[in-house]
């Protein structure tokens, strides 16, 4: 098609893979998006599509969706990102790069956070027939010569485990998350191993990933979640029911995903009445039993996933505007359902 309206709603993902996808094509192309996406940035993909040759014509604020891109062909060059704000910039160049005449050179200012999710672009790249190098720490040069078809078996999403995961550490029991094995190559699979720090017995085999704790065993600590940032909210909720505080650092960038997330954790665990400190790169977060409350959402899939855990342990918790979670797991309340402690729960989930 060379004339079309493309809607991503909330989700950067979609908007930055999908914008130097569009470059590729022979038209002018009319990219929008829910509030929530129009205010995180764009700059960075429309700098370099420009670089690239494409344009890119901011349609309300500089940096930020709506905008129109206009392909007809890409040239190769050298193109610049930072890699402090999210590695999803970077995997989308890097996609677009085997369908260049000459291939793409990507030039990364350090620190790249997320790098699991480059790599696991890379890995995915190179399945479909692609060849990327690393010539240099912060440099990665595509060939060109496009991609082929085959069968791929994706991995169970392993943001997504962090909460029944996590459930089996704070309720004390066991639930095993099937396939998300030791070959598993998202950075979120850390996740099962700050829960094994903290004191869950943790398995990971060929089955998938298993958690087992008792009940007020959990343990505290520090905890670098620079590569693993989508489940920085799940140990958040996590940590109350630590017998020392538990301390989250390397996600000051997660002030500009869906809502700035270390605000919102710090605002709804002071609602239930937990203690936290907010520092520039995460949260020290106290013990204590979470309060009822309503735990407001901020249109965050994640805040809502990761505060409804809450509830397993602490009676009346509710969660405000719990439809936002469609956005990656619409089954997760029946999921939660299944996961309730007490004797219809026996046994392992």
């Amino acid at each position: 098609a060379t004339d079309r309206t493309i809607d991503v709603r909330q989700s950067g993902t979609t908007a930055r893979f999908t914008l130097p996808l569009l470059a590729l094509g022979h038209g002018a192309y009319r990219v929008t998006a829910h509030a929530q996406m129009a205010a995180r940035p764009m700059g960075t993909t429309f700098e370099a599509l420009r670089a690239l040759g494409a344009g890119v014509e901011d349609l309300d604020r500089p940096g930020h969706l709506p905008a129109t891109v206009t392909g007809g062909g890409l040239r190769s060059e050298v193109v610049h990102v930072p890699g402090d704000a999210s590695s999803q910039f970077l995997s989308g160049l890097l996609l677009v790069g085997p369908c260049l005449t000459d291939g793409l050179v990507v030039e990364v200012t350090p620190p790249l956070v997320s790098r699991p999710y480059v790599d696991l672009t890379i890995a995915v790249m190179e399945a479909f027939g692609a060849t990327v190098h690393q010539p240099g720490p912060h440099t990665f040069a595509v060939e060109p010569g496009g991609y082929r078809g085959r069968i791929y078996a994706v991995e169970p999403d392993a943001s997504a485990a962090s909460y029944p995961l996590a459930a089996a550490a704070i309720c004390g029991g066991r639930v095993r998350v099937a396939g998300l094995g030791p070959d598993a190559r998202q950075g979120d699979t850390a996740f099962a191993g700050f829960l094994a720090a903290m004191g869950a017995e943790v398995t990971v085999d060929e089955r998938g990933t298993k958690v087992r704790a008792e009940r007020g065993t959990l343990r505290g600590g520090t905890f670098d979640l620079t590569h693993c940032s989508d489940t920085a909210q799940t140990l958040a909720v996590v940590a109350p029911f630590a017998s020392e505080p538990v301390s989250i650092t390397g996600i000051g960038f997660i002030r500009a995903k869906e809502t700035d997330r270390i605000a919102a954790v710090a605002t709804e665990l002071a609602r239930c009445g937990i203690t936290v400190t907010v520092d520039a790169d995460g949260w020290t977060i106290e013990p204590g039993r979470p309060a009822a409350a309503v735990i407001q959402t901020y249109e965050d899939h994640r805040m809502a996933m990761s505060f409804a855990l809450l509830g397993l342990v602490a009676p009346g918790i509710a969660i405000a505007d719990p439809g936002c979670v469609a956005k990656t797991f619409p089954g997760y309340w029946d999921l939660l359902d299944g996961l309730r402690p007490g004797p219809q729960a026996a046994g392992e989930r």
